[in-house]
């Protein structure tokens, strides 16, 4: 009698089985958790939350606040988009998704940018904090600041592109907060999120989900991040017919389904966001850079792109200039600081009220959301306006001088004519006498600058005034004129001298503003 053999069961199946229960199924029982949260970017108002107060793992989403530092440092005239940014050992060893920068290697500020927020480039990530703030360590500590200042209370940074590091958390709602500073605070830059390819100077990148660009009507970024233990995170905006909400998600299963997701989220706050909403911009944080650092540039020009060389000190940073104390004997002229903020504060009211006015006088009348706009744009308050006077001000004269009498042999022909002339020979009569017919006031001041055309002749008050606030030293005491070219209104500042004009230019192009000198002609 034959006993039947059993029979060899397979290898592989046998090894399949157990990675199954002792790979897969522990990894899928520790999936990351999911969070969620949409929110109206006009307004802040939150329209749906899961988890959105959860610290978790937020992986690339960390750059969106690298990028924001960046655009904040060029700003500020730490260094420009054209510096050039020498890769250390330290960047060029990051990790996928990468670059591919190499030690030593130098490269423009402007192409490191373009592929964190395009390709989420980790070394890229690495080297802009690196070249912002020296080392990496000190720019997770910059970051946390400027966190702090928005409102951010449940995140922590340990790093520039968000790879995995013990206590590197934030949560849905802190991100949310997060893309929407840099939606508004920076608008300039905020076009490098939705561009599909990008020239990073090595090569052209492609961004990381171009699928939900491409897909998705509206949509125009922000910032996507995967790693295993934050799983396919995602901030998107989008935009339509005025209505702009944005969407987080934290913990999604793969790009599909995080996208699936974020797609009904935005759905979802396109439902409830109101056509029509007054605009209420988050407040841009105070600027967080160089603490404890005193800068001495080596070049007066910012935009020359040359790092400042820094003296460390023991103190925080200065938060206030102590004037000299009065010699004694005198008496300080007051300042009427009060009465020139309030003066320009009717400035702004009336340029404002002009504007609606004569919007509604033609077939272009402004929606109810740029009407509702207006007071944002308007966020000089009478604190701030006298604040900056006053700062203007300090080294003002206490006094002005007394004119010069004129010369007893200068007659005015337009005052009195023949008759004048005639007194004054009868009254004083002297060898020669000088007749003047007409007196210039220009002091040769007959150029002027052109700092932008606007859509309104409101915005192109509110930009002139904003600006004489920021450059007194050249543009005290010039014309502020708003000029209607019919297809918008140019902000000009009128007479200066050519010099000044040029000078003036060339300060306000190292603040990244636009300037073009007005010839006499």
């Amino acid at each position: 009698m034959k006993v039947p053999r059993r029979q060899a069961g397979h290898p592989g199946l046998y090894f399949f089985t157990a990675f199954w229960f002792l790979v897969l199924l522990p990894l899928s029982a520790m999936a990351a958790p999911y969070a969620g949260m949409v929110m109206d970017a006009r307004t802040g108002e939150v329209y749906y939350s899961e988890n959105a107060d959860t610290q978790l793992h937020p992986a690339s989403l960390t750059k969106m606040m690298t990028l924001y530092i960046a655009f904040e440092a060029v700003k500020n005239g730490e260094l420009s988009m054209d510096t050039e940014v020498t890769i250390t050992r330290n960047a060029a060893a990051e990790p996928p998704s990468k670059l591919g920068l190499r030690s030593g290697q130098k490269i423009a500020l402007r192409y490191l940018v373009r592929a964190a927020a395009v390709k989420s480039a980790n070394d890229a990530a690495t080297a802009i904090g690196e070249a912002i703030e020296g080392s990496e360590a000190a720019f997770a500590r910059r970051m946390n600041r400027t966190a702090k200042a928005m409102g951010m209370t449940r995140t922590n940074f340990k790093n520039a592109h968000g790879l995995t590091e013990s206590g590197h958390l934030s949560t849905a709602r802190d991100m949310t907060i997060l893309g929407r500073h840099v939606l508004y605070d920076y608008p300039e830059y905020y076009n490098l999120f939705s561009r599909i390819t990008a020239d990073a100077g090595m090569h052209t990148v492609s961004h990381t989900n171009r699928r939900l660009l491409q897909s998705y009507s509206g949509a125009d970024g922000i910032k996507t991040g995967y790693t295993r233990a934050a799983g396919f995170n995602l901030v998107a905006s989008a935009e339509r017919g005025g209505e702009r909400v944005i969407a987080t998600v934290f913990g999604g299963r793969s790009t599909a389904t995080r996208n699936a997701q974020v797609e009904k989220l935005l759905d979802l706050g396109f439902s409830k966001a109101p056509t029509r909403v007054a605009f209420n911009a988050p407040k841009r944080p105070a600027y967080m850079g160089k603490m404890g650092d005193i800068q001495i540039a080596k070049d007066a020009d910012p935009s020359t792109g040359h790092r400042a060389k820094s003296i460390r000190v023991a103190s925080a940073a200065v938060t206030r200039s102590l004037r000299p104390a009065l010699r004694p004997g005198s008496e300080p002229a007051p300042l009427l600081v009060a009465e020139v903020g309030a003066d320009i504060q009717a400035v702004v009211e009336e340029a404002q009220a002009l504007a609606i006015a004569e919007a509604a006088a033609t077939d272009s009348a402004p929606s109810q959301d740029e009407i509702a706009k207006m007071p944002e744009v308007a966020s000089l308050d009478t604190d701030e306006i006298v604040a900056a006077v006053a700062a203007a001000s300090e080294g003002a004269p206490a006094a002005s001088l007394a004119p010069k009498s004129r010369p007893e042999g200068v007659v005015l022909a337009s005052l009195g004519g023949e008759t004048a002339m005639a007194e004054a020979a009868t009254a004083a009569p002297a060898p020669e006498r000088e007749v003047v017919s007409r007196i210039s006031t220009s002091g040769g001041r007959h150029w002027g600058i052109n700092i932008g055309t606007y859509p309104s002749r409101y915005s192109a008050e509110r930009i002139l005034l904003k600006t004489a606030l920021q450059e007194t030293g050249t543009l005290g005491g010039s014309l502020r004129k708003v000029v209607n070219r019919g297809n918008g209104f140019d902000a000009n500042f009128m007479g200066l001298s050519q010099d000044t004009a040029q000078l003036a230019c060339q300060r306000l192009a190292a603040r990244q503003i636009e300037c073009t000198a007005i010839g006499p002609s």
